[in-house]
């Protein structure tokens, strides 16, 4: 709209006046048809936006979430389980004030009502996990429903499968550093934790200054 009233404009005589009345001719039909449109009843409400509208909202589901539980105090779980070892509650202590070495997690592992506890025992000085378990609500309090307790080992949820990871040293490997691993992923069953894969990688050994060519002089 500059060149309507701009310097050096290369309109007739006449011309900036008729589009004012153009204009303003639109500007109050444009309201007109605004306001027939705000009271609710017109072709406006039943259009095909209103149709999208109503469609996305059916299609989306109303599904009641899930019983998720309280924060578990996974020390004491673990330490009043009898299914945990002797040796798993010794390495059970803080290492920094009250700071304790447990990694838990929650997720829908056995298809109960509330997620399950996955907790994950470690060190402190490496955090080597020394015995994963899963604990499944029941009535009101936690059952150990899984353990595994040969170290190096690591328990995780994965897309409602528990995945169970155990390093695997050969002889002379220094705990940094294993050889490999394994990977088992286990799936709720029959009212059990039942193995259906395993896999194993081995890691990649780092090469020496030692084994580098020396170049000629």
């Amino acid at each position: 709209m500059r060149g309507l009233t701009g310097e050096g404009s290369a309109w007739p005589p006449g011309s900036i006046q008729a589009v004012s009345t153009a204009l303003a001719v639109f500007t109050a039909l444009a309201l007109l048809v605004s306001a027939c449109g705000a009271g609710g009843t017109g072709a406006r409400d039943e259009g095909p936006a209103h149709a999208d509208s109503v469609a996305g909202a059916a299609a989306t589901p109303s599904a009641a979430p899930s019983k998720t539980p309280d924060t578990v105090n996974a020390v004491k779980l673990v330490k009043d389980d009898p299914e945990v070892s002797p040796e798993v509650k010794h390495e059970l202590k803080p290492c920094v004030a009250d700071e304790y070495p447990v990694d838990v997690s929650y997720g829908k592992l056995t298809g109960g009502s509330a997620d399950d506890v996955v907790v994950n025992v470690l060190t402190c000085g490496d955090a080597v996990g020394v015995g994963s378990y899963v604990y499944r609500e029941q009535d009101g309090s936690y059952k150990n429903v899984f353990k595994a307790e040969e170290p190096p080992v690591y328990a995780e949820i994965d897309r409602g499968d528990l995945v169970v990871t155990k390093q695997v040293y050969d002889k002379g490997d220094p705990v940094s550093s294993p050889s490999g691993e394994n990977v088992i992923t286990y799936r709720w069953t029959s009212g059990r934790f039942a193995e259906k894969y395993r896999t194993h990688n081995d890691y990649g050994k780092v090469v020496g200054d030692s084994a580098s060519p020396v170049p000629a002089s």
